[in-house]
Order: structure tokens, then C-alpha cells, then sequence
């Protein structure tokens, strides 16, 4: 980038991904995400005392309780842009931002089947209630990994800000892969905002003023924006792949990086089967991606001898 194209692009990044516009989404979000509480919890209300009338009301009209799926798809899409704020600063920060956000399908999916859940004997004879207990397990499972995830992620930043103490000709190299990243991250706002305000429509009218019967499987739900969310991060994976083989050529960084768009391509297949399979397929992505940083950072501790 020129000079003056340089301090353009800083201007623009900065009213997207700056700390402060994160903190002023944050609230923003915070707060549509109360109103839209109220407003679903009143829908449900006026449905179910009569004065509004559907000719096919949809599953999360009829408890109270599935209230608490519309605040928790605003905070997906803030966690989206939480996932792209990172993205220039840490790759591996970024991929565990969309760990974050299919465990938080995963919960919202759990809300969503609570408003329907009825107890009986015959529990793991019931498809819906099994999905129901593969889906605790799996939250559970989710968020241990994650946990582990941050933890192996914060030795290897730890390790990264001891060697760039001092500055050296490859902390330059570094500054030109941040920057590329920081040009990727501008490109996707505008895209996944574009993206989001789509599927909220298509959401909302699908929900709640669908003419025909709504299927209720988290494969046709997580099909409106974060299947094709997670197809664009596909494509992203890969190019932070091929311009990290710029900034270094260490085997342990391009199977790290190439493990992770592996996890990446896991996600984005579970949505596209149904059932116990999406479950096993979303705690295998994850499992994956941390095995893939485990042995990364493994590999890291190695010290190759030099000849004598």
C-alpha cells in the first residue's frame, strides 16, 4: 500500500474493528438483544391469549421458555463480529471465536427443544429427547474443549511475544501478514453484515409469518446465515494459509494452519446432516482443532541439533 492508501484503509478499519467500535457493538448488541426478549416473550403472549392468530405458529411460539432463542441469535452475530475483530491479531484466537459460536448454536438449539420437552419413560426410545441429551453432552464436551483450546493457545502467544522482544527483520514480515489480515477482516464486515440483515429477515418471516409449517431441525435453522458463514470462512482459512507461507515456512505452522481449515470444513458439513451425526461431527471439529494446536505446540518445544 502507498502512503496515502495506507492511512484510507487505517481510517476505514478503524471505524470497523477499532476497541472502541467493539465496545460500542457490544452495548448495541446487549440491548437489541433485551428488546428482542420482551417483543418474542409478548408475541408469545398475544398468541397464545388469542389476539394474534397464526394458520401455522411456529415451535418457538409456544413456551415462554424458547423466548430466550431470539436474544441468543443476536449475541451469535456479535460473537461473528468478535470472530473477525480477532482475526488480524491471532489465528488462533479466530478459530477459537468459531468454536465459540457452534457451541453457542449448539446452547441456543437446547433453549429452543426445552419450550418442547416432555419427560417419559421411554426417554432414549424418543428421537427427540436422545437428540435432546447427545446435545447437553455435547455443550459440556464443547466448552471443556475450548477450555483446553485457550489454554495450549495462550503458551503459544506467551512463546511468540518472548521472541519478538526485540525487533528483527521477520518481525517485519510479521507486520505485512498482519496487515494482510487486517485487509481481509475489512473485506468480511461489510460482507457478513450484509449476510446477517438477509438472514434476520429470512429468519423472522420463516419464524414467525410463514404461511406453511416450519421444520424445526437445527439443520434447517443453522442453514439461514451460518452455513454460508462458515463457507466463507473456509475460503478465509485458505488464504490465511497460503499468505502465512510468506511469512514462514516452519512445517509446524502449515500443518497447524491447514488442521484448522480441516475443523473448519467439519463444521460447515454438520450442517448439512440432521441429528446425533451434526453433534458428533461439531465435537469432532473442535476435538480436532485442538489436537492439531496440542501437537503444534509440541512441536514447537523441538530444538534440532546443529552439526558440529
Amino acid at each position: 500500500m502507498t502512503n496515502r492508501s495506507g492511512k484510507l484503509f487505517d481510517a476505514i478499519y478503524s471505524h470497523l474493528l477499532s476497541e472502541k467500535i467493539k465496545d460500542r457493538s457490544e452495548k448495541i448488541i446487549l440491548v437489541v438483544a433485551m428488546v428482542s426478549f420482551v417483543l418474542h416473550l409478548g408475541l408469545i403472549m398475544l398468541v397464545e391469549w388469542g389476539i394474534v392468530q397464526l394458520a401455522h405458529p411456529s415451535r418457538l411460539l409456544s413456551n415462554p421458555i424458547s423466548a430466550i432463542y431470539t436474544p441468543f441469535s443476536f449475541i451469535l452475530i456479535y460473537e461473528v463480529y468478535l470472530l473477525v475483530y480477532h482475526l488480524p491479531q491471532s489465528t488462533s484466537t479466530y478459530i477459537a471465536k468459531q468454536y465459540e459460536i457452534l457451541t453457542l448454536i449448539v446452547i441456543r438449539k437446547v433453549f429452543k427443544d426445552l419450550s418442547g420437552l416432555v419427560f417419559t419413560q421411554d426417554w432414549f426410545k424418543v428421537s427427540s429427547d436422545v437428540q435432546f441429551t447427545y446435545d447437553l453432552v455435547a455443550t459440556l464436551v464443547l466448552f471443556l474443549l475450548i477450555l483446553t483450546f485457550y489454554r495450549l493457545n495462550q503458551r503459544e502467544i506467551v512463546k511468540e511475544m518472548k521472541s519478538d522482544a526485540s525487533p528483527t527483520l521477520p518481525s517485519l514480515v510479521t507486520q505485512k501478514f498482519i496487515r494482510q489480515k487486517q485487509v481481509i477482516a475489512a473485506c468480511l464486515m461489510p460482507l457478513f453484515f450484509g449476510l446477517a440483515l438477509y438472514s434476520l429477515i429470512s429468519w423472522a418471516n420463516e419464524t414467525f409469518f410463514a404461511l406453511a409449517p416450519v421444520v424445526g431441525s437445527v439443520k434447517d435453522i443453522n442453514k439461514i446465515f451460518f452455513d454460508e458463514f462458515f463457507t466463507v470462512l473456509i475460503l478465509v482459512d485458505v488464504l490465511l494459509l497460503l499468505f502465512s507461507l510468506f511469512h514462514t515456512d516452519k512445517f509446524s505452522k502449515i500443518m497447524r494452519n491447514s488442521g484448522f481449515i480441516i475443523s473448519t470444513i467439519l463444521i460447515k458439513l454438520s450442517f448439512g446432516v440432521a441429528g446425533v451425526v451434526s453433534t458428533l461431527v461439531l465435537v469432532l471439529a473442535v476435538a480436532f482443532g485442538v489436537a492439531i494446536l496440542a501437537i503444534h505446540n509440541q512441536f514447537e518445544k523441538l530444538t534440532v541439533p546443529k552439526n558440529t
